[in-house]
């Protein structure tokens, strides 16, 4: 049986973004912190920690799992609700609509993600409400740059993901299978309730991939809009488009990791497609949805000045000027550790090509105390937002805009 929210056991905290890596040291930092906490003891450790080091990044997590892995005996009946995007076909099997994969199931098997099981010709998502990590973040961890800055976010994930990113950092959860990893039951008002007893403004879907648990993420988006808390969604956005605005239409920002411009790239690294995920940020454009871009720089396979500008040519001519893109630092992982570590000046460089094509707001990641971390006017050039870590160390925006020129600054902003 699933374990509830009050065990005690130390876990490993997951990062944001599949591909959103740490430096070594940050790592080494974070894997420090393990004495078990309950609900209580953990947020006065995170609030301590994270004004100590400047950071949230390393208090201890709020769903605390057992330092065993492998196969757990849990009721599945409880995690197990018919999926929403699927159509029957004939002999009891389903063809899922969920992302372009489009599986046809056959009775009694699974679809590539691992989570969703044909059962007699109707589809079932297994992970409702089956939450394997979840964590107090700084929004600027996922990374949100414009959207409620120095604000936390209630963070949690389910098992599985639809690609299979050879750099992906939270392999071990976004490529098991859900009784593959231990697990907590956490309906969608009990998590609702934690954000707020926490002090979150907003509940992230993140660490694997929100796409897989979208039932899920629906409905916990409701019950967060009922008692004022907000949604966002960290996610690969290789969705199809009735899925994307049924699901996505809930959040009240997204931030999609674009990783990479060529389809070669998505086919032999990501195991998925491009276009998709450009047609997804098109339609998350057209619905006026808050959204930011990542692109994790990897050396040598995404990391040409052809595809940083075409890139940022694309994103000036079909989402605009001030979406935020994120050039992020590549460490390491999973099925890529034979290439190095992403070099400063190659993001720096894929920032200066951003620049000139105009975008307005184009950040590097993953490099603490870099100055293309804050956020600056992009008429009269002045600092912004200025921020130490993942912490928003001073914020200038005033309802919206430039307090020295009055530029607007688009964005999710304090009052």
């Amino acid at each position: 049986m699933a374990r509830e929210l009050d065990t005690q056991e130390g876990v490993k905290v997951p990062a944001d973004g599949k591909g959103e890596s740490e430096s070594p040291a940050v790592r080494r930092e974070r894997s420090s912190f393990t004495c078990p906490l309950d609900r209580r003891s953990f947020l006065k450790c995170a609030l301590a920690s994270g004004a100590a080091l400047g950071v949230c990044e390393f208090a201890q997590p709020l769903v605390a799992m057992p330092p065993w892995a492998g196969p757990q005996k849990q009721d599945d009946s409880r995690f197990t609700v018919e999926a929403k995007f699927y159509q029957k076909l004939q002999n009891k099997k389903i063809k899922c609509k969920l992302c372009p994969r489009e599986c046809t199931v056959g009775d009694r098997e699974r679809g590539y993600c691992g989570v969703r099981e044909n059962r007699g010709g109707t589809y079932y998502t297994l992970v409702h409400s089956r939450v394997c990590a979840a964590h107090i973040d700084p929004i600027e961890k996922k990374p949100l740059f414009h959207y409620l800055p120095g604000t936390l976010a209630f963070s949690l994930a389910t098992a599985g993901c639809n690609v299979n990113c050879k750099f992906c950092q939270n392999w071990d959860i976004s490529q098991a299978r859900p009784e593959q990893v231990p697990a907590d039951y956490a309906p969608p008002k009990m998590v609702a309730a934690l954000a707020r007893q926490h002090d979150c403004p907003t509940i992230a879907y993140t660490y694997s991939e929100p796409v897989v648990f979208s039932e899920y993420l629906m409905d916990a988006a409701d019950a967060g809009h009922e008692a004022g808390i907000h949604s966002v969604v960290v996610s690969n956005g290789y969705m199809q488009d009735e899925a994307l605005k049924t699901a996505y239409g809930k959040m009240d920002a997204v931030k999609i990791d674009l990783k990479a411009f060529t389809e070669s790239y998505y086919k032999d690294v990501v195991v998925g497609e491009l276009k998709p995920v450009l047609d997804a940020l098109v339609t998350l454009r057209k619905m006026n949805k808050w959204t930011e871009i990542v692109y994790l720089v990897v050396p040598t396979l995404n990391d040409s000045d052809a595809e940083f500008g075409g890139l940022a040519r694309w994103i000036k001519t079909n989402l605009g000027v001030d979406v935020p893109v994120h050039f992020t630092q590549f460490h390491p992982e999973y099925l890529l550790k034979n290439l190095p570590i992403t070099p400063v000046p190659t993001l720096e460089r894929a920032k200066a090509i951003a620049d000139a094509e105009g975008l307005h707001y184009v950040y590097i990641g993953n490099v603490p105390g870099h100055p293309a971390q804050n956020t600056y006017c992009p008429k009269c050039h002045r600092m912004l937002v200025e921020r130490v870590g993942f912490t928003a160390s001073r914020m200038l925006i005033r309802k919206g805009s430039c307090p020295f020129c009055h530029e607007p600054v688009p964005g999710v902003w304090h009052a």
